[in-house]
């Protein structure tokens, strides 16, 4: 009676554990508004199983690193830097049991159950957000090295002309710019360049050389800047990306565009700035960032560096006293350069140039996730509605009903009061297996409903060799006390050589395989250590209870 006993109090403390593991419960969680961009705190029931993106709807994005920059040497590790990235930014997202998991050696596989923005999510997931600090150059040297890329490109330039649509320079090449930064008619350039006399003039303010490459660009008014007009922006880019133009640009010096400014005119001109190669400090120090409404400069991204990089901030602004720095993102300046007024140590600020406040939430979310250690792209994008999930649910649960109704229906009718066991065996199992998918805190997807019925088939697999041992022992003329004694012992061997091979091949499934796959053999997996707690010690303890009420009875329904 002892052993009874305690494997009674052992199946309720299971009970009692699985049902604790199932109860939703009430969490705070912050997620981004879609309305506003803010981020707002909320109370939320979480349910402790999670629908994948089958059942739920959402997204589905495939990356791969980007070697289109240059050959990666250690892709693998540079993989799993990366996930970790996508992963903060994800969480900081606010998007509600996602599946973020590599595959293979380049490929990071993200799905997003209940998001709907493609443009959002992918930006988000696959931008860079590299953040360095650039001097800029204050000793002209592009301005020296003009002749040189204009040599250069009159050179080749009868060739770019003919296999590049679009390349000859605009009318508007050499427009002035004003201290406002648009552009002037060419009649007004030419008054403030020679006077009102009425003369046509070509000449650029680089002196009398008026070549392919110093024609479509004009100095600022800040050291290292110079723009260039709109309609001349593709033909400067094609020119900056020409080999020969790269190995002629000063040395030790970077050509970086400015970032696209919102607030200008469609037809104004688009700065480019020549900084120092060199970066005085870069984004690996900054621990936070955050979205903020200035009154005087609108939106802006305040961010704060760790103690070390404050002490190399501060020592490096303080060598540029009263020059202009860059705040470089992704090889993009954000907006005009600052003037260094004083020492900065560990905070600073990101002026957005007029971008909306959306736009400064998500670079400070990019921000404090951190950089991508290698450029990712996305080679597959798949939506799915919440309808197909819906649909799919509502198939899946059907599909399980049904293998439910019929695994019990065939025990009942074949095994009879055994049988009656085995099934009330099973709801156990039911239970047990839920709470061991909560517990790995599992997303139920499609793959995994398959994967639950097919364990239940596994459950009552073991049973139907116990329940065939037992009949075999009782034909040999054993009680029944110890036909069940044998029976279980006897048919041990094969339902654990069984369940192994089973757990190895869902293994396997988990190793290789992707969202749906894993979640196929993670349920599998849960379902078959569930069926080995219902099915052998359950079952046995209800034989024992039913011997203990009957006093030793003398036949078996099997």
């Amino acid at each position: 009676m002892s052993n009874l006993r305690n494997r009674l109090l052992i199946i309720a403390a299971l009970i009692i554990a699985s049902i604790y593991a199932l109860y939703p419960r009430t969490v705070t969680i912050s997620e981004r508004d879609r309305a506003s961009g803010k981020f707002v705190k909320r109370e939320v029931t979480r349910v402790p199983l999670k629908e994948g993106l089958d059942l739920r709807g959402g997204m589905h994005l495939a990356l791969e690193v980007d070697e289109s920059r240059g050959v990666i040497a250690n892709k693998a590790d540079a993989i799993q830097r990366a996930l970790k990235v996508v992963r903060n930014r994800i969480d900081q997202f606010g998007v509600s049991e996602p599946v973020i998991q590599t595959v293979g050696t380049d490929r990071i596989i993200v799905e997003l159950p209940g998001v709907t923005d493609e443009a959002e999510a992918e930006r988000l997931v696959v931008s860079t957000a590299f953040l360095e600090f650039k001097i800029t150059d204050k000793t002209n040297a592009l301005d020296k090295v003009l002749p040189r890329l204009d040599q250069i490109i009159s050179q080749k330039g009868k060739t770019l002309a003919m296999g590049v649509p679009g390349a000859t320079p605009s009318k508007d090449a050499a427009a002035k710019i004003d201290p406002l930064g648009n552009l002037l008619a060419k009649s007004d350039t030419t008054k403030r360049a020679k006077g009102d006399t009425g003369k046509a003039d070509t000449t650029s303010l680089f002196g009398q050389n008026n070549g392919p490459f110093s024609k479509l660009i004009q100095p600022g008014q800040t050291p290292g800047e110079y723009y260039v007009g709109r309609s001349d922006i593709a033909t400067m880019e094609r020119y900056l990306a020409m080999p020969e133009i790269q190995a002629a640009l000063p040395p030790g010096k970077s050509v970086l565009w400015g970032s696209d400014e919102t607030d200008q005119p469609p037809n104004a001109p688009r700065g480019i700035y020549v900084t120092d190669a060199r970066a005085i400090i870069d984004g690996q120090y900054l621990i936070d960032a955050k979205p903020q409404t200035d009154p005087m400069e609108g939106n802006i991204v305040t961010f704060t560096l760790s103690n070390e990089g404050g002490r190399k901030f501060q020592r490096e602004t303080s060598k540029h006293l009263r020059d202009y720095m860059a705040i470089v993102l992704d090889g993009r300046v954000m907006g005009r350069p600052p003037i260094i007024q004083g020492a900065i140590s560990t905070r600073g600020q990101i002026t957005m140039s007029g971008k909306p406040l959306s736009e400064a939430q998500e670079l400070a979310l990019v921000l404090r996730a951190g950089a991508l250690p290698v450029p990712l792209h996305t080679v597959e994008v798949r939506k799915v509605g919440s309808t197909l999930g819906e649909d799919s649910k509502t198939d899946g649960m059907y599909a399980g009903a049904l293998g439910v109704f019929l695994v019990v229906g065939i025990m009942l009718v074949y095994y009879r009061f055994s049988g009656l066991l085995a099934v009330s065996a099973l709801v156990l199992y039911v239970l047990f297996t839920l709470a061991a998918l909560a517990g790995f805190d599992a997303v139920l997807t499609l793959p995994g409903l398959a994967g639950f019925v097919l364990s239940i088939g596994i459950a009552v697999d073991a049973n139907v060799l116990i329940f065939e041992r037992i009949r075999e022992e009782l034909a040999h003329g054993k009680t029944v006390r110890a036909a069940i004694d044998e029976g279980f012992q006897h048919a041990m061997s094969a339902i654990v050589d069984s369940n192994v091979t089973t757990v190895l091949s869902a293994l396997v499934l988990y190793w290789v395989g992707t969202g749906p796959v894993r979640g196929f053999a993670v349920t599998l997996i849960a379902g078959i250590l569930a069926s080995m707690i219902s099915s052998i010690f359950v079952v046995r303890t209800f034989f024992l209870l039913w011997l203990s009420r009957t006093r030793g009875a003398q036949t078996l329904s099997i």
